[in-house]
């Protein structure tokens, strides 16, 4: 499935409906499973932020702040599916192992967690099979995306 976007605020209001929906209509993993992950792969400025963004609010959050220099940001949510949304950023990651000291294994483990995880594409090897890849693109046009699930 593609999804087309001709601006930020269309790419905000895509990943704002994702969360919406995960929230009123999705049934938690089973435990077995772990955290609801989603990777986000593509180039710079291909809108990974932005959707991330959209998705805070739509979990009815203020504001997604980059954890760019952090690597990973928690923050906890007032919802009986999910506890806490955790946001990666894994652009300055020189090898996957690096996230094991952030507890990260233990993150993706717990059903109750949701992750999203921008530059993916650079720890995909300890990724599980589970996680939802969402590939950004840019378009023929300025502000056009593209974004496959």
């Amino acid at each position: 499935m593609v999804y087309q976007s001709f601006s930020s605020r269309e790419t905000k209001k895509l990943g704002e409906e994702l969360a919406r929906k995960l929230l009123t209509s999705c049934s938690l993993p089973p435990a077995s499973r772990g955290a609801l992950i989603f990777a986000l792969a593509g180039e710079l400025g291909s809108g990974k932020t932005t959707f991330v963004q959209g998705f805070f609010r739509g979990l009815g959050l203020k504001r997604a702040a980059s954890p760019t220099f952090i690597i990973m940001r928690r923050t906890a949510l007032k919802s009986r599916k999910f506890k806490n949304v955790f946001h990666v950023d894994a652009y300055r990651i020189k090898k996957p192992k690096e996230l094991s000291a952030l507890g990260f294994r233990d993150i993706l483990e717990n059903p109750q967690n949701i992750v999203l995880i921008e530059w993916a594409e650079k720890i995909k090897n300890i990724l599980p099979k589970r996680a939802f890849w969402l590939r950004f693109r840019h378009g023929k046009k300025e502000n056009e995306r593209k974004i496959s699930l």
